[in-house]
């Protein structure tokens, strides 16, 4: 069932999503070659906390992490550990953020070094897919309305569109009705009302679309190989469009 969000909610979900900002712009920093993964995910733990807010992926269906840190090739569920970051990587982080019962949801991808024309032009394309989705947000429009920007644009760039993996409604928990594939046909799905609040989330190869998992059952990887990005928004629907409750700091 699709909720609508009454004000109070959707308040403390702006807040949720400021604080997933904030842990974004705190790690952008710390971004480099010789950092393990999982001292990101520990740095991230502590500023989530200090803000008074709960990393929702750690123990989530027994998931051991505050983020899902996924390099190159994992398109998404990395699990931090002890891998290095190297110069030439790219690192999709992905975290959910419970604040007083209610979650924020942003995922990234980042350049660690100096990394590949191939890379940046997979980053920059995974990123205006998702504003693309984004700016059919608004009352009235449908959800297959966005799944459409999101596909047409991506293989117009030539990028592979991840089809087992959706985005997804968000409130009380992570994830809520409707799914928000990143694939399918206009005017079609659930129609968005104002007070809905969902996820957005290409998520794109620079290869074939195809995927698999690793053995711990978490991680997801490309079949060929090659590079995967990752972005998302958690999305409020305004009563004239959209707002976007976890903005990028950097950019405002």
């Amino acid at each position: 069932m699709i909720s609508i969000k009454s004000e109070r909610e959707i308040e403390l979900m702006r807040e949720a999503g400021m604080m997933v900002s904030k842990t974004h712009q705190y790690l952008k920093d710390f971004i480099k070659p010789g950092i393990t993964t999982k001292e990101l995910d520990q740095l991230a733990e502590k500023y989530i906390r200090s803000m008074g807010g709960i990393p929702t992926c750690k123990g989530y269906e027994g998931f051991p992490a505050s983020l899902c840190t996924s390099v190159n090739d994992e398109v998404v569920h990395g699990i931090p550990g002890n891998r290095k970051l190297k110069d030439g990587d790219i690192i999709t982080i992905d975290m959910v953020i419970d604040y007083k019962g209610y979650q924020g949801d942003a995922a990234w991808t980042y350049a660690v070094g100096e990394i590949s024309d191939e890379k940046k032009y997979l980053m920059e394309h995974t990123e205006k897919a998702l504003y693309e989705g984004i700016k059919q947000v608004k009352p009235g429009n449908r959800i297959g309305d966005i799944s459409n920007a999101v596909q047409e644009y991506a293989e117009s760039h030539k990028l592979g569109v991840v089809k087992e993996l959706v985005g997804h409604g968000i409130g009380k928990e992570m994830h809520e009705d409707p799914e928000v594939p990143n694939y399918g046909m206009k005017n079609t799905g659930p129609r968005l009302k104002e007070g809905m609040v969902i996820c957005i989330e290409p998520m794109l190869n620079l290869g074939t679309a195809d995927i698999c998992i690793l053995d711990d059952d978490w991680t997801i990887v490309t079949e060929d190989e090659m590079p995967a990005a990752h972005y998302e928004h958690t999305v409020l629907v305004t009563k004239d469009g959209y707002e976007i409750l976890t903005p990028r700091l950097d950019e405002e």
